[in-house]
């Protein structure tokens, strides 16, 4: 009874590895696709694949969207009584879409008070912080958007130096 046990053991161990190699191979070839099909861009949902020239303007460029970049005035703003009689020089400019350019100019005096106001409220330790920029960034622009009505779409900050 021993002798009929045995080679049962056996087929069964080397029928149970079939499976599990067949999944294996099944999984490697899909995962080869799915890479394929997101490199090429099928699955991006778009008709064309983009163009793969680096620099270089083809037939299918997308156009330039109609933008104009409005700048704000150099500001320096006193960092206050404990950085020592340091000071902040801050040169920025407005992305806005071309038709609204001449809304934004004109709101300018509001923009460079709301910046001034700001700028001088952020503690010196906040300003020295590497990853500062990126938030005071992103708070400038809300708040920026909040006087002009949404009509800036980005702040590009040209010059943040702390003297």
């Amino acid at each position: 009874m021993t002798d009929a046990a045995e080679p049962l053991s056996e087929t069964a161990a080397k029928r149970s590895k079939r499976p599990l190699l067949a999944g294996l191979l099944l999984m490697l070839l899909m995962a080869g696709a799915g890479f394929y099909a997101a490199h090429a861009g099928y699955l991006s949902g778009a008709t064309e694949r983009p163009p793969e020239s680096g620099g270089q303007q083809g037939e299918g460029a997308e156009a330039m969207p109609d933008i104009a970049f409005v700048p704000i005035e150099p500001l320096v703003v006193s960092l206050g009584p404990d950085a020592g009689g340091r000071f902040l020089h801050f040169t920025a400019q407005l992305e806005v879409e071309r038709k609204l350019a001449p809304d934004v100019s004109l709101l300018l005096p509001r923009i460079v008070d709301v910046l001034n106001g700001y700028l001088r409220a952020v503690e010196t330790r906040q300003l020295a912080d590497p990853s500062a920029l990126v938030r005071l960034r992103s708070q400038m622009l809300r708040r920026i958007q909040l006087v002009t009505g949404d009509r800036v779409r980005d702040l590009l900050v040209s010059e943040f130096v702390i003297n």
